[in-house]
């Protein structure tokens, strides 16, 4: 009842908040999740917060919506405004690089442009975090461990590197390449996530896809158009995670206080989940009562040794930024929230599923906190996850022990798993009405593949017309096997092809330049919608846009 309470309390706030400092406002949700069975959210996968049995304390800063609370979890300093956190595995500890300023500045919250990068340990993944070292200026931290044992930790407009994890840190600048593009709303949130080979994918704060070669190296953005939901948003904070299955995303609407979930297989084309990611009042403890955080930002993850995310901690704050004052009160700190992990699964059936179809195996992996011996084999659903977020699927028809494992057979009943998936996703509950879910990545289909973008091309006139070279390059992790490259401009509305031609194979990292030719199709003086694309004929081609002047 009390966490219902506060909940209340929390959103009835809201609406006043919006009217006074205009920093949050109420976003319509579909009416379709409405219908959002348990396990379908994201939000649905966080667990009752710990405090490695220390109860919880009011003997500390914070208005009464966060106390009692776990002082104890993730990080908090009475001197201190803690912020954006992220926590690595290294050494036989648990490893935090945080960011902060004084919690007694004249400014208040609003020092954060002049924070300080701190390097914090614990003997658990929760906490408590102790400052060790200042490692430098920087906001916005995120670490990541190079292929070559290397760490870096990202800030605003630069990096810090060495060669463990204690430092010495040496202060670095990016190279960012935009590559013809235009930047999707600045370089203030990039996070990233380590591909099979090494490699490095980054999204940056407007959703922008880059690469990397060593995670150092120059970044290269291949996107035109921002991977985050196509809905009104005020988007920041996003951060991506590659697990055994596939890439994630998460990235806050920080005015409507509201994230979202998204799902690729390859880090370059994104499909939405429903529902929400995470919400105000998450940070829950075992007894059901609320931490009631009034903003959760800068939202990182945990993962496993299969790169599941089995935690997620915050920046969070206990009333509106602006009314956190200098020695008040008032102040903010980094929690740690775990997270339910997805049960690793395995599809037995290699061939894929058609209309003709009639049924489909799994495999459930037993592991040393969970038995699928207690699953409910009547409450599962399997397929798309469009599906069965919502309650349907197919169905479970027999269940049979493979030593500790757990196989289940699906009555195959249309189509129930999309032709643009990589994965299908579990949803179920244990017989004590435990959630239960996970994804099995489809065997018939290759995650891994050639990344092909393309630059602007240069046109020179020749006596028929033009000869054009276009910069290509590959960004994927394995070699291309002969693409198709298509030009064309709009003119009166239409699509007038220019040139088409065959993409040589290229190797990951490498760029080649393609010859074609076309006739005398331009006027002098005009600026044309030029429209480069890479497979035309495939369901996401990979596109350029520009409006060039061929003569001048």
């Amino acid at each position: 009842m009390r966490a219902k309470v506060l909940l209340f309390a929390l959103f009835s706030l809201t609406t006043l908040s919006h009217a006074s400092y205009a920093q949050t406002t109420e976003r319509k949700r579909p009416a379709e999740w409405n219908n959002l069975i348990y396990g379908g959210r994201f939000m649905d996968r966080f667990l009752p917060m710990t405090n490695n049995g220390k109860p919880a304390r009011r003997d500390t800063w914070g208005a009464d919506n966060v106390l009692p609370r776990y002082v104890e979890n993730g990080i908090e300093d009475a001197k201190i405004s803690l912020w954006c956190a992220s926590i690595k595995y290294d050494g036989g500890k648990y490893h935090m690089f945080t960011v902060g300023w004084p919690e007694n500045s004249p400014h208040g919250h609003f020092t954060w442009p002049q924070s300080t990068l701190y390097h914090a340990t614990s003997n658990h993944m929760n906490g408590p975090f102790v400052i060790k070292d200042t490692i430098g200026k920087g906001h916005n931290a995120e670490a990541i461990k190079l292929k070559d044992g290397r760490w870096i930790v990202y800030v605003i407009d630069s990096y810090y590197v060495a060669s463990g994890v204690n430092g010495p840190w040496e202060n670095k600048k990016f190279d960012f390449q935009n590559r013809d593009r235009k930047v999707i709303d600045g370089m203030s949130n990039c996070t990233f996530a380590q591909r099979e080979d090494g490699s490095y994918l980054m999204v940056n704060r407007g959703g922008g896809i880059w690469f990397s070669k060593t995670g150092e190296s120059a970044y290269y953005q291949i996107s035109e158009k921002s991977a985050y939901p196509a809905i009104r948003g005020n988007f920041e904070d996003p951060v991506v995670w590659r697990d055994n299955v596939g890439y994630n995303m998460i990235v806050n609407d920080w005015l409507g206080r509201i994230a979202y979930y998204l799902r690729s297989k390859d880090g370059m084309n994104w499909k939405v989940e429903s529902g929400e990611a995470y919400l105000p009042g998450i940070s829950k403890h075992e007894d059901g009562s609320v931490e009631a955080w009034w903003k959760y930002e800068r939202m990182r993850v945990f993962q496993d040794s299969y790169g599941r995310a089995i935690q997620a901690n915050f920046a969070v704050i206990d009333v509106e930024k602006n009314l956190d004052k200098a020695s008040d009160i008032h102040s903010s700190k980094n929690i740690c929230i775990p997270l339910l992990p997805g049960r690793l699964l395995t599809i037995l059936d290699k061939a894929p599923v058609t209309i003709n179809t009639k049924t489909i195996r799994i495999k459930i992996q037993a592991e040393k906190d969970f038995d699928p011996q207690d699953i409910d084999i009547a409450s599962l659903n399997f397929g798309a996850s469009e599906e069965v977020n919502y309650g349907r699927g197919l169905k479970a028809v027999k269940s049979e022990k493979s030593g500790k494992d757990m196989i289940i057979t699906f009555k195959v009943d249309g189509k129930a798993i999309t032709d643009d998936d990589y994965a299908a996703k579990l949803l179920g509950k244990t017989k004590n009405g435990k959630l239960v879910y996970g994804y099995a990545s489809l065997p018939w289909v290759d995650k891994i593949g050639p990344v092909l973008s393309a630059r602007l091309p240069e046109l020179t006139a020749n006596a028929n017309g033009f000869d054009i070279k276009v910069p290509v390059e590959n960004f994927g992790q394995v070699a291309s096997k002969g693409d198709n490259l298509k030009i064309t401009y709009t003119k009166d509305g239409q699509q007038v092809e220019v040139s088409s031609a065959k993409i040589p194979a290229i190797k990951p990292f490498e760029k080649i330049e393609v010859s074609t030719k076309c006739g005398q199709l331009f006027d002098k003086g005009v600026a044309y919608n030029f429209t480069i694309i890479i497979n035309p004929d495939d369901k996401y081609p990979i596109l350029l846009h520009a409006k060039i002047t061929p003569i001048k």
